[in-house]
């Protein structure tokens, strides 16, 4: 459930923004979408963990070990993506510069990634 929760809160967050890059929505849409779903997705990444906890990891395991990196950068990731968030803010009726863009996007990439990877290796690390 926390997957769920967690990833589809973010997977939400990035399609309102691929849909503001093609002209669709709103930057206000996408910055009032994201503030809506921080708790869900943070919710949903502690409830990973906590429960992760609980499975005795192997933590000898090169799997399990590029999995905890992939968590410790999706979580930094996370705090670092509030930051341009708060500075996009201004631009809600305008172009915002593009710099601010690419760490937006950046983070993205980066947040998308860590959650599709760690997904990956759980199941992998589930199966027999």
């Amino acid at each position: 459930m926390a997957l769920v929760v967690g990833l589809g809160s973010v997977l939400a967050v990035d399609w309102f923004a691929a849909l503001w890059l093609v002209g669709r929505r709103r930057l206000s849409g996408i910055l009032d979408t994201a503030r809506t779903l921080q708790v869900p997705i943070w919710l949903g990444l502690s409830g990973l963990v906590v429960t992760g906890l609980f499975l005795r990891p192997n933590l000898e395991s090169p799997l399990t070990l590029a999995k905890l990196g992939l968590v410790l950068t999706v979580t930094m990731n996370g705090l670092f993506a509030h930051w341009p968030g708060q500075r996009l803010a201004p631009y809600r009726g305008t172009t915002p510069p593009r710099r601010l863009l690419v760490q937006s996007g950046v983070a993205a990439t980066v947040s998308q990634t860590g959650w599709w990877g760690a997904t990956l290796i759980g199941f992998l690390n589930s199966q027999p």
